[in-house]
């Protein structure tokens, strides 16, 4: 037996739905906001890592200077946390617009960005989760073998 819901060919939002969506909406857009504040600050903190970590303690033992790798490093960081931000951005304006128009084509735009977003999150998560497991068996290994 079906679903009532996949019986439908279209879904219709109450009045409480809207106004989750448009809450959800202004949070989403405030978490952007804040994020893309937060990027600008770490690309500013980035160009003066060399200086920063130049001053640090035990930085002379370093071969190499220290300071172009953090700050590249930080680059990087912003790079990759731009797209999240972008995608939590688009999401929150196309919301707004399509609870505003009543369409259903920024409606469906909203939640493809919304959609955009955790995909980009959980495959990153899912990364980084790799990434500690191969760390933890090197180390392992470098116990086992090394000593």
């Amino acid at each position: 037996m079906q679903n009532a819901i996949t019986e439908l060919e279209e879904l219709t939002l109450n009045g409480a739905s809207k106004s989750f969506l448009r809450e959800t909406a202004k949070w989403t857009y405030f978490l952007s906001i804040l994020g893309f504040i937060g990027l600008g600050l770490t690309v500013i903190f980035s160009f003066f890592a060399g200086t920063v970590f130049s001053n640090l303690p035990n930085m002379n033992e370093i071969p190499f200077d220290f300071g172009p790798v953090m700050t590249v490093t930080y680059l990087i960081i912003v790079a990759i946390y731009f797209f999240p931000i972008l995608y939590l951005y688009k999401f929150s304006v196309n919301m707004k617009k399509a609870l505003q128009s009543k369409s259903d084509d920024d409606l469906a735009v909203a939640f493809e960005k919304l959609k955009s977003h955790y995909k980009f999150v959980g495959v990153f998560a899912i990364i980084i989760l790799s990434l500690y497991l191969l760390m933890f068996i090197i180390a392992m290994l470098g116990v086992a073998f090394g000593g």
